[in-house]
């Protein structure tokens, strides 16, 4: 059993003023595997306070102090990332292989690809007699889910620490235990006292308290487009700089010139990789009419292997909790209620697996995008298809959603696949399968959030502006 009750404030681990604990549950066994306990208000005053007094010298540190500091960080995260992935799966069900791989090695991407952006990163720009300079922003509160605990961290800390930002972090309560890990490994770096802070908690108190705490200069919230509303309208009260990574219902589009067989498996394996808990996963597969029933076969074909199961084996875990596990099964239920033909999958637990939270990975056609099914996001293996008659067709249904994080698009002729993803009104738009690429912004459009995250253009959403006009005024 862990026992995380402490918090890291001020380069210490303190006791905390809070005094309520919460058992986390591992969603493999149904079984507390760990105890944290959840921070008050006075724990984040504390956290915030530290915070600020490290930014008066570590926002006057000089760049390459900075990059010479995360790339510690990175070389004694790299000595642990074998425990810490153990911990994601323990706190959050993702199988052995996933955890400690792209879970927990996603951290060395951050890490490595934002100091190579900083390497280069311009600070100052001449404008005629003027010059225009970049400052960090200040305090910035960081609250992370439980689906990628490393992953988001990692997109944030990164640039927040290059730019000469300090960190009040609130993981999720449901996945705390990587982060209390990670919190050791910056210390163990010798990041300055104050830099990074860690605050466990749960979202209407030390989310909510972070969020429109007048300390905090900007808030960079990842989760639900539901939470993410009210970490802004808490920001509000203090006018401060809201960065939202939200949810998602990332459209499929199959194009007739496809081929079928590494689209469709390739696009499974990408919904289907973190028992469909990733906010970018395909989950609309759009799909020509005219090769329907092939598409649902090949669907069906690469679902099976997918087979849930217990994490230090199977290729798929559980899902997080009883309360995600519920969610998914009503939305389930509710796509056969309003007439979606169910290929495979369905209601239930996979036989066998009665204890667990685990989920049969399910795919339904016939689905028409008024379904709620086609419109709410499930974040469960659940994927929907959608057929269409023209390429038209497919780039509007594509499009009528609230959400725009990310989209796909399968084509054998890439002129093809620029051409429609050009339509795409979506932040982050995926051909053919491709490998994820850290260096380039990651976030949406519309209900799925502002800013962006990853490489160089994450650095702004820590920077603030700074214009001096007459600085230079022999170039006026």
């Amino acid at each position: 059993m862990r026992n995380y009750t402490k918090f890291y404030i001020g380069g210490e681990w303190v006791d905390p003023k809070g005094i309520k604990p919460l058992d986390v549950i591992n969603p493999a066994t149904e079984k507390p595997v760990g105890k944290i306990t959840l921070g008050a208000p006075e724990d984040v005053n504390e956290a915030v306070k530290a915070a600020r007094k490290a930014f008066e010298s570590w926002s006057q540190t000089g760049i390459d102090d900075r990059i010479a500091m995360v790339m510690k960080i990175a070389e004694i995260y790299k000595k642990r990332a074998g425990e810490i992935g153990a911990a994601i799966s323990e706190e959050m069900g993702a199988p052995v292989w996933l955890a400690g791989g792209p879970q927990a090695m996603s951290v060395l991407g951050h890490l490595m690809t934002s100091v190579e952006a900083m390497k280069t990163f311009k600070f100052e720009e001449d404008i005629g007699g003027s010059r225009v300079v970049k400052e960090p922003i200040g305090v910035c509160g960081f609250i992370t889910p439980w689906n990628w605990p490393m992953n988001q961290l990692a997109a944030k800390f990164a640039p927040a620490v290059l730019t000469g930002c300090t960190i009040v972090h609130k993981p999720s309560e449901i996945a705390p235990f990587s982060s209390y890990l990670f919190a050791e490994v910056v210390h163990e770096a010798g990041l300055p006292a104050g830099v990074y802070n860690l605050v466990n908690g749960d979202g209407p108190t030390v989310g909510a308290t972070i969020s429109s705490h007048p300390g905090v200069d900007m808030v960079s919230f990842t989760g639900s487009t539901r939470a993410g509303v009210e970490v802004a309208k808490a920001a509000a009260s203090s006018v401060k700089r809201v960065h939202q990574e939200l949810g998602g219902k990332s459209p499929n589009i199959i194009l007739e010139d496809a081929d079928l067989g590494p689209a469709v498996a390739g696009s499974i394996a990408t919904l289907m990789m973190n028992s469909g808990q990733s906010c970018l996963a395909p989950t609309r597969m759009i799909a020509p009419k005219s090769k329907m029933k092939e598409i649902i076969d090949l669907a069906a074909q690469a679902v099976a292997d997918w087979t849930p199961g217990d994490p230090a084996t199977a290729k798929m875990g559980p899902v997080v909790s009883e309360s995600q596990w519920n969610k998914i099964q009503g939305l389930i239920e509710k796509g056969v209620a309003e007439g979606a033909t169910l290929v495979t999958g369905g209601p239930g637990k996979p036989e066998g697996l009665e204890t667990g939270y685990y989920v049969k990975p399910t795919i339904f056609a016939d689905v028409t995008n008024d379904m709620t099914i086609a419109r709410e996001e499930i974040f469960g293996p659940v994927l929907v298809i959608i057929g269409y008659d023209t390429e038209e067709e497919a780039v509007r249904i594509a499009n009528d959603t609230e959400y725009g994080l990310a989209g796909y698009v399968q084509s054998g002729d890439i002129d093809h696949a620029r051409k429609v993803a050009s339509k795409i009104r979506a932040g982050y738009i995926n051909i053919n399968n491709s490998q994820m690429d850290f260096s380039v912004p990651f976030g949406g459009y519309k209900r799925s959030g502002n800013g962006r995250e990853f490489g160089a253009h994450a650095f702004d959403e820590f920077l603030e502006l700074k214009s001096m006009l007459g600085y230079n005024p022999a170039a006026a």
